[in-house]
């Protein structure tokens, strides 16, 4: 016997003399085989039990553009616009990567520009946060001393 095939043999009688494979889910039940050959029964089986997730067996690039299509729910939830701009430049380096993958593909997932990113949100978060009454103007007072013309800069650091 090949000393490999003998060592796996060894290990698999040791481990079942411990115990190792009772109480195995599934253990004692027929496997449920197709009736005609398929080398992918066991993948088909758990695509139809549903533990496989089918989103996961999509192209990148299909599910780069479902991503972009939903960006509106994930801006949504973002904290402030500079998250917004730090996902927008994620996404769009990870489209960049797709596309250096895979050059010749038709399909294309789109970029997304920070700039963009930020906008929506914020248009996203404007229309989510209800605007305070604006307060009424204060009563008019008696005039006050004319403002004060505005500094200039270049004034501030001069002596003399």
């Amino acid at each position: 016997m090949d000393p490999d095939v003998a060592r796996v043999e060894s290990a698999l009688e040791q481990a079942a003399a411990r115990g190792d494979f009772d109480d195995l889910p599934g253990a004692g039940k027929p496997l449920q085989l197709p009736d005609t050959h398929d080398p992918d029964w066991w993948v088909n089986q758990r695509l139809a039990d549903g533990t496989i997730d089918r989103e996961a067996l999509l192209p990148v690039v299909v599910l780069l553009r479902k991503e972009y299509e939903h960006r509106a729910e994930t801006l949504a939830e973002l904290p402030s616009a500079r998250a917004a701009r730090e996902y927008a430049a994620d996404f769009t380096e990870r489209v960049h990567q797709d596309r250096r993958r895979n050059p010749f593909q038709t399909m294309l997932a789109p970029a997304w520009e920070e700039e963009d990113a930020a906008a929506q949100w914020r248009a996203l978060h404007a229309e989510r946060t209800p605007r305070a009454e604006e307060p009424a103007p204060p009563p008019a007072a008696a005039p006050s001393a004319p403002p004060r013309g505005r500094r200039r800069w270049w004034r501030l650091g001069r002596r003399g």
